[in-house]
């Protein structure tokens, strides 16, 4: 992996969040790029209940500024920087008051999903890769972890497809077990064709489930990582339908070696 560029796009990333499954081996994909000579950048929100002070973030006011349109309307995109300690990895911070700034993840004191969570999906997918084009840093390798970060294979696939930028690059999914219950907004699908983006390419989410916004993700991508021993049975049932290319979950001692070996034997 010497030299190579990985995104990796996580909705949680250690240590700015608690230790879980998703949290930590969305780290451990990037320290071990980042130690085998490769080249990261780690996408994450900025929620709310995250420290900024004891993290040290800052923000980069040459990649803030600008809006993004969600639903017809300009949200402001604010860009925070944070290195992770010891790593020598910087974590970009994806942040709008609007979307990101109350002191919880995805759902409130009653435990009820964010009404907007559709929409902070959406623009969390946008403002990864307008940043990343900011930057000007075409990776070669999008790995991308957790149900928010889902519509970053749709958006690259469908709404960037003629940007060179990401050309080249292969889009990896991790799958976890750590959905939520229910369903996103009924209106999702009306505010992802208002980004002129084809019906046909989002019909999985007609029901906008965890599992389906999941499945459509898969679809947009080139290849797919099994990041939790069990995952839901419809998720099972259709990566058995799959041509792309699968990788078994492993255990966190393994998946250094197997990791590697995928990205460089199947996506690469």
């Amino acid at each position: 992996m010497k030299d190579k560029r990985v995104l990796v796009v996580s909705s949680e990333v250690v240590p700015y969040l608690p230790e879980n499954e998703l949290s930590t081996t969305s780290f451990g994909v990037a320290k071990m790029i980042h130690g085998q000579g490769g080249q990261t950048r780690i996408f994450m929100p900025r929620y709310g209940l995250i420290n900024e002070r004891r993290h040290q973030l800052h923000e980069v006011i040459r990649l803030s500024g600008m809006n993004l349109v969600i639903n017809d309307m300009d949200m402001p995109l604010i860009i925070k920087v944070a290195s992770i300690p010891k790593e020598r990895m910087q974590v970009y911070f994806i942040d709008n008051d609007e979307y990101f700034k109350r002191k919880a993840l995805f759902t409130d004191e009653d435990n009820n999903l964010f009404k907007d969570n559709d929409e902070r999906a959406i623009f969390f997918a946008k403002g990864v890769v307008e940043t990343v084009k900011k930057l000007n840093w075409a990776p070669d390798i999008i790995h991308v972890h957790g149900w928010m970060a889902s519509l970053l294979p749709l958006y690259i696939k469908e709404y960037y497809k003629n940007d060179p930028l990401f050309t080249d690059s292969k889009i990896v999914t991790s799958l976890y077990n750590n959905g939520f219950e229910g369903t996103l907004n009924a209106n999702f699908n009306e505010k992802i064709k208002f980004d002129n983006i084809e019906p046909s390419k989002f019909e999985t989410i007609e029901n906008p489930s965890c599992t389906n916004i999941l499945i459509n993700a898969i679809e947009n991508s080139d290849a797919v990582i099994k990041s939790s021993e069990v995952l839901p049975d419809q998720l099972e049932d259709y990566l058995k339908t799959t041509s792309k290319p699968v990788l078994e979950y492993f255990p966190p001692e393994e998946f250094e070696n197997k990791y590697t070996e995928f990205y460089t034997d199947n996506v690469l």
